[in-house]
């Protein structure tokens, strides 16, 4: 059975291939960066049962490899890997080769995850597969090995050639690689701390909380504005639920929690399109295709969030009551 400890040594051994490549290289930075996220991936439970043993300085020397990480990401940049003209020859050859077909290995990834996560009804033994803690994150992995299985056999590439190109890949991403698992963190210190409750207490000094509409729009804009600041609708969904959805839509007006929940997420996903904090959607892809406009990719989508965040409040008024 595959648990999520699985996950997290196979992403740290990757991550100790990254730095090895980049050290080898010469690349002492990004070498460096990835070696040290490397160790909580690999010693994260060994870490966690010496500070509930009441052993301090493991949590205390993971607490300075955070430091450190900063530091090192403040001497790096995104940027693409420049390749020669044999080698954008070669690509694009190998491009028109196989055509869409290149496209499968990543339709493969929501498929085999939704099989997976209704593993009950598969055949033994695969309904075993996946272990019951973190089941989604667990059966996105196997997707993702599945996947790469996959891309493997129609590239006809190799595992060492798919590792060599996911560092690459990693390289270019470098520090922003991050960034939805630190703002997802830091919408759970938000909430903590009781950000979402002086949120309700400024909400109510500034709307009329006794009517829905006027809650229900302080929600949507809530979720869209905190994810344009934080970057990510996970950092602000509970912030924003803890603030507006929980205490004022759910229990003072009676909204459904599980349809406002859904689409109050997708709402935030409107702000999602329109920041440069979400780096890995609108920044990355810009540097890896290198397009003269760093904020391109935002500029084109304006129009859809927009759009979209129209027909998401509409939805939430007609469903959530």
């Amino acid at each position: 059975m595959i648990r999520i400890d699985h996950v997290y040594i196979v992403v740290g051994l990757f991550l100790v291939v990254a730095a090895f490549a980049n050290l080898r290289a010469g690349r002492r930075i990004p070498g460096l960066f990835w070696g040290v996220l490397a160790l909580p991936f690999l010693f994260g439970d060994a870490i966690l049962a010496a500070h509930e043993a009441g052993t301090e300085w493991p949590a205390q020397a993971t607490g300075a490899a955070v430091v450190l990480l900063g530091l090192l990401a403040a001497r790096s940049r995104l940027a693409s890997p420049a390749d020669d003209d044999a080698a954008v020859r070669a690509r694009r050859a190998e491009a028109d080769r196989i055509g869409n077909r290149l496209f499968l290995p990543a339709l493969a990834i929501p498929l085999v995850t939704v099989l997976l996560l209704g593993s009950s009804k598969l055949p033994a033994p695969l309904d075993a597969l996946v272990g019951e803690r973190q089941t989604t994150l667990v059966a996105l992995a196997v997707a993702c090995a599945v996947a790469m299985l996959f891309a493997l056999r129609t590239t006809r590439s190799t595992f060492p050639a798919a590792l060599g190109e996911g560092t690459r890949l990693l390289d270019s991403m470098s520090w922003a690689a991050l960034l939805p698992m630190l703002l997802a963190t830091l919408g759970s210190v938000f909430a903590a701390t009781g950000v979402g409750e002086a949120i309700a207490h400024l909400v109510g000094l500034v709307i009329p909380t006794d009517q829905r509409l006027a809650c229900l729009l302080a929600f949507a804009f809530g979720m869209v504005l905190f994810t344009v600041v934080m970057g990510n609708a996970f950092a602000a969904f509970p912030v924003m639920m803890a603030g507006i959805g929980l205490p004022l839509l759910i229990r003072q007006h009676g909204a459904d929690p599980a349809i406002l929940g859904a689409i109050g997420m997708l709402t935030g996903y409107c702000g999602t399109l329109l920041t440069p904090m979400a780096a890995n959607f609108n920044i990355v892809p810009a540097v890896l295709l290198e397009l003269p406009d760093q904020y391109g990719v935002i500029r084109a989508q304006v129009v859809t969030a927009l759009g979209l965040l129209a027909v998401n409040v509409a939805l939430m008024w007609l469903l959530v009551f």
